[in-house]
């Protein structure tokens, strides 16, 4: 039995990063590609909204295509990652302001747990980085790291305050404080890596319930709304892999236990 537990243990240092990565991205590779495919939609509607006119509109159709693209391509392929999570941040910034999504608390919150996630990864590329004194323990050249992976924790619990419903019923109660307990134990890092698997699980029951975009036809707008909240899960899913995979950080009950 200890042997089975060490190679899943193995297994999943090695794998679940990769997966985790896949997932955080999605929502990244899969809007580059709509822009793509849907380039007049998107430079109209920009055009029409700042009433900038076609060039700019183009610019900024472009600048989305590219700028996410081009990050998921470094980010999955392991180059110049830190570049690309900083130019991933530019894009969700670009969008929260070019579509009003600052006006809307849900769609806020949501961005900014993607931002959470690229906080996480950022940090992970960090400790990736080789440092000159290796194996000479520092208190300061991780500090930087341990704080990005708190505030990741911290921004990627605000998925869940969108998915908290407001009614009187049992079950819904009962849902309520699971959630809210889970999202607790995660953002102070106490249980860490049990607390966000659990929050996986769930999040990809509601991913494959209620977020089901392929049994909507395409032109109904419902589609789209539904695969936009699809992949925006699956990304938060992604940052919360991460957690499960490599852990709270220094800034964490976790590691303070350790040190009682």
């Amino acid at each position: 039995d200890y042997d089975n537990d060490l190679t899943f243990l193995r297994l999943t240092k090695q794998y679940l990063p990769h997966l985790a990565r896949l997932c955080l991205i999605s929502t990244f590779l899969e809007d580059g590609v709509r822009m793509w495919f849907q380039w007049s939609e998107q430079s109209d509607y920009i055009s029409a909204t700042w009433n900038c006119g076609w060039f700019l509109a183009s610019c900024f159709v472009l600048i989305n295509l590219l700028g996410q693209l081009g990050g998921c391509v470094l980010i999955l392929s392991r180059n110049l990652v830190q570049y690309a999570c900083f130019a991933l941040f530019g894009i969700i910034a670009l969008q929260t302001v070019a579509y009003s999504i600052l006006w809307d608390v849900k769609f806020l919150m949501r961005n900014l747990a993607l931002g959470g996630g690229l906080l996480l990864l950022l940090a992970e590329s960090r400790g990736e980085g080789k440092s000159m004194f290796a194996g000479v323990p520092s208190l300061g050249e991780s500090s930087p790291k341990q704080y990005m992976q708190l505030g990741g924790r911290v921004l990627l619990v605000l998925m869940f305050m969108t998915l908290l419903h407001f009614e009187l019923n049992l079950i819904t109660i009962l849902q309520n404080l699971v959630g809210t307990a889970l999202i607790v134990l995660v953002a102070v890092g106490f249980k860490t890596k049990l607390a966000a698997l659990t929050l996986v699980l769930w999040l990809a029951w509601i991913n494959l319930f209620f977020n089901a975009f392929w049994t909507v036809p395409t032109y109904k707008p419902m589609h789209d709304f539904l695969k936009y909240d699809f992949f925006q899960t699956t990304s938060v899913i992604g940052g919360l892999l991460l957690v499960v995979a490599l852990g709270p950080g220094g800034v964490s009950m976790d590691e303070k236990k350790k040190e009682w």
